[in-house]
């Protein structure tokens, strides 16, 4: 029997899909007024659960039940009628239309049977002004950041005024500022008796904001245990296994022999500078961006949101254009504004937005994987395909990823395992140059440590990794080196010894027009001359 406090009950629930278990008789249950944490690695069913929540997804067995009564959810209509809105961790959100038509679409306001496009926007200031983003809801959604759209999916999901509130890794890419300000809503919403389902990846949020724990692993509920367990015994239950180190990071002293990949040409003396960047200059977005990156070492990027830390390693890749300065390649310089140069030259980028950027969403494992090295196996109009699979094959094994089959389409894949095939296809190309865009965003932990134990492989073979991350401790645990950006300048460098939380924020909070960025200890390529920005503008990522 159902307590009088009870929103929601999962009850053995079960889901298949062509040649695979997701879910194989899971349980859970959320009260009024309570943050009830899903925690699982990735593919462990967390979504497939959400989703039959959603209505996106039919349960093969068990049954779901609402205030004690048993209810089927055949479709988002279904689950609104409910009282259960979905804030899903890949933002569902319309990119031509404005901020205020995405909150309230399908649900505009109406006078006289026509759009009221006042009201709409004044209610849409109300609830942006509640989650504290700075955005105009007459902004088109396509010029804003990902973490301005996290807090507009936010805005949205508070519209509905829902008993149920699905949170899928909401923090994923926000600030420490943002976070407790999202943080202070989740409070305001559990003391107005909101049921909300948090899933996230990051273990230190649990106890900060949760209630209650569900671990699921291979599509198993495995235990229920509370918010205060833990970490290393959460980890346990999640992977099965307990992980001794959280940020396996190997580095070698620049100068000394770290080997070199058998049949690969990835490999560079150690030492050697693959990645010079001069100045790097983009009006009114970064300013004089000089520094370089080692073969052999991870160079991490720290910074606020808002400060340039995106637009200038796209800058790089050629994929957006800048207006001064100049990228080299093992000395080489590298025309400006054009991506097919830039991965001619060995540079490969894996984007923050993996599904958005990185992927061919319907398209299969193999295709996806094969993406950059296709040009290169193709002869007379012919394509390698015998080629093509065996390569396919193989790094898809040497990463492990999980899937039915090379045939599987990416869509379908964890969060994990896709961001293995973005990573997987640059391995294929024997790229020189990795820039590592938000590398583990929306990834557990078990996974983390694979793409760590990679990036150690790939610098261990002479090849460069430039680290984008907001993930603090994880900038701090895998670098050899961090930049730190503020204001779209480089507000200073430390070396990994030097590197702290309070010595990384004290640069990112920094105002380089101001005040001059403090030397570096560290060998220091190209530092910055300070001079006048502008405020970081609304659309502007990191």
């Amino acid at each position: 029997m159902s307590s009088p406090d009870e929103l929601l009950r999962i009850e053995g629930i079960r889901k298949t899909f062509p040649g695979v278990v997701a879910l194989d008789g899971v349980d859970f249950d959320l009260r009024r007024g309570e943050v009830h944490v899903l925690l699982g690695e990735n593919g462990a069913g967390k979504s497939t659960l959400i989703k039959m929540l959603s209505g996106a997804y039919t349960p093969d067995g068990g049954r779901i039940l609402a205030g004690g009564e048993e209810v089927r959810i055949h479709g988002a209509q279904d689950s609104e009628r409910l009282g259960i809105a979905t804030i899903y961790q890949e933002f569902n959100l319309v990119p031509d239309l404005t901020v205020a038509e995405n909150i309230f679409l399908g649900r505009q306001p109406r006078r006289l049977r026509m759009i009221d496009k006042k009201r709409m926007e004044a209610d849409a200031a109300v609830l942006l002004e509640r989650v504290g983003v700075n955005v105009s809801p007459r902004a088109r959604v396509r010029e804003l950041g990902i973490a301005r759209l996290q807090m507009v999916e936010i805005a949205k999901a508070l519209s509905l005024n829902a008993r149920v509130l699905i949170m899928d890794e909401p923090t994923a890419v926000l600030t420490s500022e943002e976070v407790e300000k999202l943080f202070a809503i989740v409070r305001t919403l559990r003391e107005d008796g909101v049921g909300i389902v948090f899933i996230t990846h990051h273990l230190e949020e649990i106890a900060a904001l949760g209630d209650r724990v569900t671990v699921i692993r291979d599509g198993r509920s495995v235990g229920q245990v509370p918010a205060t367990t833990p970490e290393d015994e959460l980890v346990r239950l999640m992977v099965g296994r307990s992980i001794e180190q959280q940020y396996p990071r190997e580095r070698a002293d620049r100068g000394t022999d770290r080997g070199s990949d058998p049949g690969s040409d990835r490999g560079s003396d150690p030492g050697t500078a693959l990645l010079s960047v001069e100045g790097l200059t983009r009006d009114g977005v970064f300013h004089d961006v000089s520094f370089e990156v080692h073969a052999g070492e991870v160079v991490g990027v720290a910074g606020l949101v808002g400060a340039g830390r995106t637009e200038v390693v796209r800058a790089v890749f050629g994929a957006d254009r800048y207006d001064q300065g100049a990228v080299k390649v093992a000395g080489s310089a590298l025309r400006r504004h054009d991506v097919n140069a830039a991965m001619a030259a060995g540079i490969g980028l894996v984007p923050e937005d993996r599904k958005g950027q990185g992927l061919v969403l319907d398209a299969s494992v193999e295709d996806n994987l094969g993406l950059v090295t296709l040009r290169g196996a193709t002869r007379a109009g012919l394509v390698d395909l015998k080629g093509q699979h065996e390569a396919a094959e193989r790094i898809a094994g040497q990463l492990g990823v999980r899937m039915a089959g090379l045939g599987q389409h990416v869509r379908t894949l964890s969060g994990g395992n896709q961001q293995k095939v973005v990573i997987g296809k640059w391995l294929l190309a024997d790229t020189k140059v990795l820039i590592l865009d938000e590398p583990t965003r929306g990834i557990d932990v078990g996974a983390k440590v694979e793409i760590y134990q990679l990036i150690n492989e790939l610098t261990a073979a002479g090849a460069a990794v430039l680290m984008i991350s907001s993930d603090l401790p994880e900038v701090l645990g895998m670098s050899d080196r961090v930049l730190v950006m503020a204001q779209g300048r480089i507000a200073g460098e430390l070396s990994a010894d030097e590197a702290t939380q309070d010595a990384v924020m004290a640069l990112a909070v920094s105002n380089p027009n101001l005040t001059p960025a403090p030397p570096s200890p560290s060998t220091s390529t190209s530092p910055s001359t300070p001079t006048t920005i502008t405020e970081p503008e609304a659309g502007r990522g990191r």
